[in-house]
């Protein structure tokens, strides 16, 4: 059986004798020869290769996109024609528009090499019927190691032996409670539920145990999280907006030259000047400042974040965080604390009992070695009395899931037991009551006790059982028949604390439209607590079993309507959010753990904590400097902003400049000369332009950040076929009144239109940044009226001043100019009555 073939089935339900048939080994390991030469067949024990360089295929990828490769065409033509600032701008846009998708990139490849850290430096491996110490990467199925408490878990393999092993299994499941591992057989459908296995990258916390190693590398479930985190990530929301925006700029355009360019030949119009005007026209057609406006308005969005403790580590993030209309969430750490606390101590009749508290704080605190993580959570709660000093201990052992202290103060020497309920009740003849009287443990009363603590673990509490009895002077612990004859004191519970920031953050986003999902590796009954306790409106379960058994079609559809995800690995997690963006939606995920990173990976949004591992961190787009869902709910309406100033200077710069392209690709076929020169449509499209650069600063209606948004292309070609038209009806008029009206010769028409076309352009932004009246709303921020102005008495100063010989333009009389107003006041009162139309309030 191939490695691969075991790494796919439940390797953990295979007796030890067969396992150990099927590698070839036996209790005493390999020998140096074979595990070389299986060395040579499987390859080094690493997850994760060195980041790949391979620059030139990221960049060659990046230029074939629709958007960069007419950008590209647009500033070869512009270098042609002598547009030399022209050049230079879009070719520098380009540049670090996709120098900051190359970086992106790259980083992700670094977060998958960063689990090379996440497993053992060196191991303890029996070979030749010696233990000697090996670099992990050596390590091979069949391998047998010795792992002690402190110490990182190698490779993915089955106890042979226990000896009160432990093991901190939040890599796979982000449950913070050590779990209790031993030999033998499980049935366990899930790797979280296996008690005979160990994971790479788990640590052994308590006690020591033999493993024999099933696979290594990327054959290890840390591996699997490795090649996500390597695998190239699926298009974000704004990738798939860009691209689907691109793909229709890249149709306009051609369908404009192709009818220029053959509607001149037909005309018998020269052919060289009719290509350069069909190629000018496409120039102007190309929003050549799209990333620039975008990168500037993202930028903005960083630094107003930052303020909210948000660090943007990928800048488009904010658009997705802003379109997010799911998003999943791990609990530890965004629902919850993230760290165990007591959370009661009570009596057996469940009234709280400071007698059980007392009990539990000698065991815990006078026990040797390094307090467990509910030791601590004990301690903190409340320290063993003074006075008390420990005679003698016995450790906690799997076999009999308890611990046991011997004592001695305050007159009395006790034995303090703690442990699993069903274990300590095991070994309990009576049960102390409120006044310190005992009564007989019948069957009866320890069933009811344990259908108690069930109770209780349904609502997502871990409990410890208490128990005691005097000890004689001459007693001491000798073995695991003392712990007999106990009197039960009660229980002690423990929780992951939900935050109470938790329900008004999930709230807030509910209002903005999104709707929370949680997608933990804890058990289901915790995760239904959890909901009733903060009162989340979630609905439905499913748990990894569950999505095991569901190919993708299966759980597209099934992931609609379900709300909780319950004991669900690293893969399941990625494999929800797949899911979940092929219904359509936006997703984001926020998560702190390794288990985490391939979901991270794979949301349009991912966020992590700063308190999460590198891993985590290093896979996010966002992350969190307080661990709190309420900051998120200022990201989305931030991201929302954010989109909602690209969308203006998208829909400007869509139906303005078809509008005018159009228009001029209609002139020139009724009259007899070109209507702006190829050096006047680049000049025109570039302070258009620059007239936008204001867009990023501006403020957005309330509507635009109540509800998510999507890149709907659909929007985007109905405005342009309403308003670019609109343009183009009072641009002829233009066109009519100036040959007819006035017998303008050909620089005279080029002026005129010239400084029309720009007014129109640059002053029809003022009406459609907003979905109400002009007049109404809120005011322009100063950097757009600044930056419209500008532009605008730019194209004044260059058209009518001393450069307009130089430029083609001439002088215009006073009649003209006059009429050139009135033109432009009509196209805006038609605008604001249009705008309604072409773009709908969301």
């Amino acid at each position: 059986m191939t490695e691969k073939t075991l790494s796919a089935e439940r390797f953990w339900t295979v007796p030890q004798g067969a396992m150990l048939a099927r590698l070839g080994s036996g209790p005493m390991g390999l020998g140096a020869v074979e595990a070389e030469r299986r060395l040579a067949e499987t390859g080094p024990n690493t997850v994760a290769d060195r980041p790949r360089l391979e620059i030139a295929a990221k960049i060659g990828r990046r230029l074939i996109e629709p958007l960069v490769a007419i950008l590209l065409v647009a500033a070869l033509v512009s270098g042609l024609t002598g547009d030399w600032p022209g050049f230079v701008i879009i070719a520098c846009i380009v540049g670090v528009s996709v120098g900051l998708d190359v970086v992106q990139e790259h980083r992700a490849e670094l977060a998958a090499a960063r689990l090379r850290d996440s497993v053992a430096v060196k191991a303890s491996v029996r070979r030749d019927g010696q233990v000697v110490s090996l670099p992990v990467e050596r390590i091979v199925p069949g391998d047998v190691v010795e792992l002690t408490a402190g110490g990182l878990v190698p490779a993915d393999g089955i106890l042979l032996e226990s000896r009160g092993a432990q093991a901190n299994e939040a890599l796979l499941t982000g449950e913070p409670y050590p779990v209790g591992k031993r030999g033998g057989v499980s049935e366990a459908s899930s790797p979280a539920d296996a008690f005979n296995a160990v994971f790479a990258g788990t640590a052994i916390v308590a006690g020591a145990a033999t493993m024999l190693v099933v696979t290594t590398g990327r054959a290890t479930r840390l591996g699997g999280v490795a090649a996500s985190l390597a695998a190239r990530r699926p298009p974000t929301a704004f990738e798939r907006g860009l691209h689907g925006l691109g793909l229709l700029i890249l149709r306009l355009t051609a369908f404009l030259v192709l009818l220029v360019l053959l509607a001149h030949l037909s005309f018998q119009r020269p052919p060289l000047e009719s290509f350069l005007f069909a190629i000018a026209l496409a120039v102007g057609l190309t929003p050549e400042l799209l990333p620039m406006v975008t990168t500037v308005t993202l930028s903005r969005g960083a630094m107003r974040m930052a303020r909210k403790r948000v660090v943007v580590k990928r800048l488009a993030a904010i658009h997705d965080l802003g379109a997010m209309d799911v998003l999943c969430t791990d609990k530890t750490g965004t629902l919850t604390e993230a760290r165990i606390a007591l959370a009661d101590a009570t009596r057996a009749d469940g009234a709280p009992s400071s007698r059980a508290l007392g009990l539990a704080s000698l065991n815990a605190g006078l026990a040797s070695g390094m307090p467990s993580a509910l030791d601590a959570a004990i301690l903190r709660a409340n320290p063993p009395a003074p006075g008390w000093r420990a005679l003698a201990e016995a450790p906690f052992e799997f076999e009999r899931r308890r611990s046991a202290v011997l004592c001695e103060g305050e007159g009395q020497r006790l034995l303090v037991v703690k442990g699993a309920p069903e274990a300590v009740l095991a070994v309990c003849t009576a049960m102390e009551g409120a006044d310190g009287t005992t009564q007989p443990m019948t069957d009866a009363l320890r069933a009811e006790l344990l259908a108690r603590a069930d109770a209780r673990g349904g609502e997502g509490l871990r409990l410890l059982g208490i128990a005691w009895r005097s000890m004689g002077q001459d007693e001491t612990i000798e073995g695991p028949h003392t712990e007999a004859d106990l009197v039960f004191a009660g229980f002690c519970g423990f929780l992951d604390p939900a935050k109470a920031s938790a329900v008004d953050a999930v709230g807030r986003l509910g209002a903005l439209g999104v709707r929370v999902k949680i997608v933990s590796g804890d058990a289901a009954p915790v995760l239904l607590h959890l909901v009733q306790t903060l009162g989340l409106p979630c609905k439905g379960v499913l748990t990894g079993e569950d999505i095991e058994a569901l190919d993708h079609p299966g759980l597209v559809a099934r992931v609609q309507d379900v709300d909780l995800y319950a004991r669900v690995s690293p893969d399941q997690k990625r494999r929800v959010i797949l899911a979940l963006k092929a219904n359509g939606h936006t997703v984001g995920f926020i998560g702190d753990g390794i288990n985490d990173a391939p979901a991270i990976h794979a949301a349009d949004a991912g966020l992590s904590v700063e308190g999460a591992t590198e891993v985590a961190r290093a896979a996010a787009d966002l992350i969190l400097l307080a661990p709190d869902l309420g900051v998120l709910a200022e990201g989305v309406e931030e991201g929302r902003r954010t989109y909602a100033n690209i969308m203006k200077y998208v829909r400007m710069g869509t139906s303005s400049n078809f509008g005018n392209m159009f228009s001029m690709a209609t002139a020139s076929l009724l009259i007899p000369f070109l209507p702006l020169l190829p050096a006047q449509i680049l000049l025109n499209n570039l302070l258009y332009d620059l007239s936008e650069m204001g867009i990023p600063f501006d403020s957005v209606d309330a509507e635009d950040v109540a509800k998510p948004h999507s890149w709907d292309m659909g929007a985007v070609l109905r405005f342009t076929l309403v308003m670019g038209p609109l343009s183009s009806v009072f641009d002829l008029a233009t066109f009519g009144i100036l040959l007819w009206g006035f017998g303008a010769t050909p620089e005279e028409f080029r002026t005129a239109w010239f400084i029309e076309s720009m007014a129109t352009q640059v002053l029809v932004i003022f009406l459609i940044r907003t979905h109400g009246r002009a007049w109404r709303t809120t005011a322009p921020h100063p950097a757009l009226i600044a930056t419209s102005l500008s532009a605008l008495a730019a194209a004044f100063a260059l058209a009518l001043g001393p450069l307009a010989p130089v430029l083609g333009f001439a002088p215009l009389r006073g009649a003209l100019l006059a009429v050139i107003a009135g033109l432009v006041l009509g196209y805006l009162v038609a605008a604001e009555a249009l705008k309604h139309l072409a773009a709908p309030s969301p």
